[in-house]
């Protein structure tokens, strides 16, 4: 038996293990929404010509593997193996009923020659390129209308060589929106585990219209001041569990999204029951967001387990004006941040508008929001809830938070407007707005 086999059957089986030992509660996991998959069909990219030189363009063996998956239609599925080496290839297209497996010390690189880079349509629910009006450039490793699909291995690289494009974002010559690294469109049944990411061009893993989609066991890196380098972004998507990874670029950790005020409204699909738990990082800007983009809505998202260091924001739920829809039945807790620029923020006038069609009077509704057992140390601010006037943020629950302070002239007290709800055991005690017992209602459900 080959040698790629039988790591490739290793692992397999170290994931069953350990899967079958979480349904007995040694480790609390969602993993489960979508079962790992053994591959009776192996292929690898050096079938197809496929050299790991670091200079060669596989492009056309990577397009013809997955041609050979997608038309063969082998019982199962196949697996495409990639070996140890440097495979240099523009973006590709992955299909159904395959793995991606990606051995130790394999690197899937993007070229940097950004002139055949492909575009596609926007996103309905954004209406135009996220960055630029119009199309937008298709992510390096794409699926649109996929099911039964897994990216894993033994921690290979996909690395998106984002350099050139985060230098055409800051000098303004971008003709379109920046390519994910990873997305998924409208598709189901998606396992991303046990791969590196680094230097995505701008978002590095988004699954979008997409359900039962597992994220677990990722690294994924890029500098602190790369632009918009967010690294897990579920959008108008359900059934998402995203957990066991480290993260460390130059924008939100995860954030959870749904479309974009007008268009979104219009597309109308909520992102919902979302996990996110044991993720430890580092950004200049959020730990875990949901939004700005929330106006299909967004509901019952679970965080839990969060080691943030060296953050901009620890927690943050952002909305706007405009972006109509929905945020509510969101729970974090069991946080841990330090070296935090402000620990916690929940406002509504963050975010820009795709255009000036967006309706002012499109007003978020945010309520159901419970932030508990959260530790916080070097922390300059720690937090504010500003909700919007004729909006305001109700059913806000904060218990068992301390927030260490680091005196000095950035450090200020809690700031509050438009928003009611509770407090229990918060250090330093927070605004007025959340302390009237009157006020707890459904609050006290969770103290």
């Amino acid at each position: 038996m080959p040698s790629f086999l039988v790591s490739f059957l290793l692992v397999f089986t170290i994931s069953v293990s350990f899967l079958s030992c979480i349904t007995v509660g040694e480790v609390v996991t969602c993993s489960g929404i979508v079962p790992m998959r053994l591959r009776n069909d192996k292929i690898s990219i050096a079938d197809f010509g496929g050299v790991g030189d670091g200079k060669t363009l596989n492009t056309k063996a990577f397009r013809e593997a997955v041609y050979r998956i997608q038309h063969l239609r082998r019982r199962g599925g196949t697996l495409l193996y990639i070996p140890p080496g440097v495979y240099l290839t523009e973006s590709f297209n992955l299909t159904s009923h395959m793995t991606l497996y990606l051995a130790r010390g394999a690197v899937i690189k993007a070229t940097q020659d950004t002139g055949n880079w492909p575009l596609i349509a926007p996103l309905p629910s954004y209406g135009r390129g996220r960055e630029r009006l119009g199309g937008r450039y298709m992510s390096f490793i794409h699926g649109d209308g996929l099911q039964d699909v897994i990216i894993t291995g033994e921690n290979g690289t996909i690395d998106g060589q984002g350099d050139v494009w985060w230098n055409m974002w800051r000098q303004r010559t971008l003709l379109f929106t920046r390519p994910n690294l990873v997305e998924f469109v409208n598709s189901r049944g998606i396992i991303i585990s046990n791969v590196i990411f680094r230097n995505s061009p701008f978002w590095n893993i988004h699954p979008v219209y997409s359900r039962n989609v597992v994220i677990r066991y990722v690294t994924i890196l890029a500098p602190l001041d790369s632009p918009n380098t967010d690294g897990i972004d579920p959008d108008s998507s359900s059934n998402v569990c995203i957990e066991d990874s480290y993260i460390s670029t130059g924008d939100d950790l995860v954030a959870v999204k749904s479309g974009w005020d007008e268009y979104g409204i219009a597309y109308g699909r909520p992102s919902s029951d979302i996990t996110i738990r044991r993720i430890t990082g580092s950004s200049p800007f959020s730990g875990i967001a949901v939004g700005s983009e929330t106006s299909g809505g967004v509901k019952n998202v679970l965080v839990e387990n969060i080691n943030l260091y060296n953050m901009g924001v620890g927690i943050h739920i952002k909305t706007n004006i405009g972006r109509g829809g929905f945020i509510k039945n969101i729970t974090v807790t069991d946080v841990y941040m330090e070296n935090v620029r402000k620990g916690i923020k929940i406002a509504g006038d963050v975010g820009d508008h795709p255009d000036e069609s967006f309706n002012p009077n499109a007003l978020p509704v945010v309520y159901g929001i419970t932030l508990k057992s959260i530790w916080g140390e070097k922390v300059q601010q720690p937090g504010s809830i500003q909700g919007l006037k004729n909006s305001p943020f109700t059913g806000i629950c904060l218990s068992n938070i301390n927030l260490h302070v680091v005196p000095g002239p950035r450090s200020s007290p809690w700031k509050c407007s438009d928003v009611s709800g509770s407090a229990l055991l918060v250090s330093p005690w927070p605004c007025s707005e959340l302390t009237s017992p009157h006020q707890t209602g459904s609050c006290s459900d969770h103290f």
